[in-house]
Formats: C-alpha cells, structure tokens, sequence
C-alpha cells in the first residue's frame, strides 16, 4: 500500500508539473510597431502588397497580434504563390516568396503544411533566396582619326593613340617639301627612287598599284601587311580592354583608315586614307635643304568583354 501511494503521489506531481508549463505565460519576442498594412480597396491585393512591403517581419504582426488579417484569407490570397511554376509575388511595393511548410499548416490549421515547429519558425516570413545573376557585357574600344593632326608624330604608339608603322630611310635633300615628302612615301612604301610617276597604295591591302596612261599594274605589297598592323593594334586593345576592367576578346584587334587623307596631288598623288606622319631634318652646311622620312599610321578597334554580376 506504502508503495502504491507512493507512485501515485509521483504521477500526480508530474502530471502537476506538465500542466504548470503548458499553462505559462509565454512572451512574444516580435517587435510590430513599424509593421504598416497596405491599405487598398481590394482585400487580397491589399495582403499581397502588405506581405510583399514587410517581407522578413512575421506573420504573427499582421495577423495575431494586430488582428489586421485573419489567417483563413491571408492563405486564400497567397496560396496560389505556392504553385510550382508561380511562387512569386511581384507587388508594387515588395516581392514575396510563398509560405512555408510551417506557416500553411499555421494558416490552415494543420489541413496544408506541417504543424508542431517552433512559433518563431512559423510566424516568420521567408526570405527570398538572392541569385547571383552573371551577364557578359561587351563592347568596343579604339581611336578616332579626326583627333590626330598630321604633325602629331607623338600620337603613335601610346595607349590610345595610332598603331604606326617604322619610319622608313631618308630620301635625299630637297629644297621643296613636296619632292621630299613624295622621297619619304615612297622609300617607306618600298618604291626605288623619286619617279615622278604616280603610284596607288590601298589602305587596307597595302597593295602596290602603278598608274601610267590609265594603265594599272600591281607591283606587289608595301612596307606593311594587314597582319602586322592587327599585331599592332592588339595590345593597345588589351591595354584599353583592361583600363576599363574588362577582358580584351582574342583575336577582336583589328585596323581602319589612317589619321588623315595627305595623298598629294597631280604626280605626287599616293593614296587616301593612309595617314602619313613625316619627320625632316636641315642639312647642317646647306640651310634650306631638307630631307624627309615618312611613317604611316591607322586607327584600330578591338572589343572588350566584362562579366557583370548583380543580385536577382
């Protein structure tokens, strides 16, 4: 008898004790005060819109402890966020992912979603995982022939500047500049001599075209061929490319037209756009006679590429 007594006395205690905790009064952690519904005269936008602007608050403020919506209509009008091809609210105010495992079966009373988890899991609202978006921007870099004068002899080779050609040899003292620049041309062209017969460069091919009696034959390639000026233009564009944090795209160097269009003219026509820079130097017992070399430039492009990343 002792015995029994004495476990009923202890069942009782922990019955006792059970209850005592269930029955405690519990504290609600949540801080609602700047928890702001979205007023609207249709009552499903407005929950979707107040859900969407207080994305992160709880669940608890806008439904326990404000009373502003009832459970029952708060999952009639985010249900359909749940679906699989649709999970997404994109409001005015705000975007919402749909409800959690934990919250359907809080808004349904245990009918959708599981119940049992913690109030903090089930009154918090979730978070939309962010994405890391990653695009590939692409774009051009180059010159601009208009901005480089002829005598800007400097402008070559700088980070922006011309892809240029070597000076050719000097043509021999001349008292006119028109003699001695047509020299230059032609020494850094590769034609022997100072013929006064007139001579086609193309600014692309470099090709070599002699003109006599409207008669064209080629002579051959010049001082330099398109391959040599793309290996010219190339680390310019890297250069460009990578002053702008991006990454030069392989093989995208390219050339166009030279700085200017100083062709010459009647027996000392050359060829346009092939951007001639000249350089000259005074005889030092003959003042007035001059000799020349000349170099010839191009413009260039290239195209960059740069990953953009950015949160979704």
């Amino acid at each position: 008898m002792p015995k029994l007594f004495a476990a009923s006395m202890a069942l009782f205690l922990f019955l006792s004790a059970g209850y005592g905790l269930t029955q405690a009064a519990r504290t609600i952690p949540w801080d609602c005060s700047d928890w702001q519904p979205y007023a609207h005269y249709d009552r499903n936008t407005a929950i979707l819109e107040s859900l969407a602007e207080n994305r992160g608050k709880t669940l608890y403020c806008g439904i326990d402890q404000s009373d502003t919506f009832a459970k029952a209509e708060t999952w009639q009008a985010g249900k359909d966020r749940n679906e699989r091809d649709d999970t997404v609210y994109f409001g005015e105010r705000g975007q919402f992912r749909g409800f959690i495992a934990a919250q359907e079966g809080w808004l349904t009373d245990g009918e959708s979603g599981i119940t049992g988890q913690s109030r903090a899991t089930i009154f918090e609202f979730p978070k939309e995982e962010r994405r890391r978006v990653k695009r590939v921007k692409r774009f051009r870099v180059g010159t601009d022939p208009a901005q480089f004068p002829i005598t800007a002899v400097a402008s070559c080779g700088e980070s922006r500047g011309l892809i240029c050609s070597d000076w050719g040899g000097w043509s021999a003292y001349f008292n006119s500049a028109a003699t001695r620049r047509r020299s230059a041309r032609h020494i850094q062209s590769g034609i022997s001599g100072t013929s006064s017969v007139n001579w086609d460069m193309d600014w692309r091919t470099s090709a070599l075209t002699r003109r006599s009696s409207q008669t064209r034959t080629s002579a051959g390639i010049g001082s330099i061929t398109p391959a040599q000026w793309r290996t010219l233009a190339e680390p310019l564009g890297v250069a460009a490319c990578q002053s702008r944090g991006a990454q030069y795209v392989a093989g995208s160097a390219d050339f166009g037209r030279g700085h200017n269009n100083d062709t010459g003219e009647n027996n000392e026509w050359h060829g346009d756009n092939l951007g001639w820079f000249y350089n000259q130097d005074e005889h030092q017992t003959s003042p007035g006679a001059f000799r020349a070399q000349a170099r010839q430039s191009r413009t260039w492009t290239a195209a960059c590429k740069k990953t953009v990343r950015r949160n979704r």
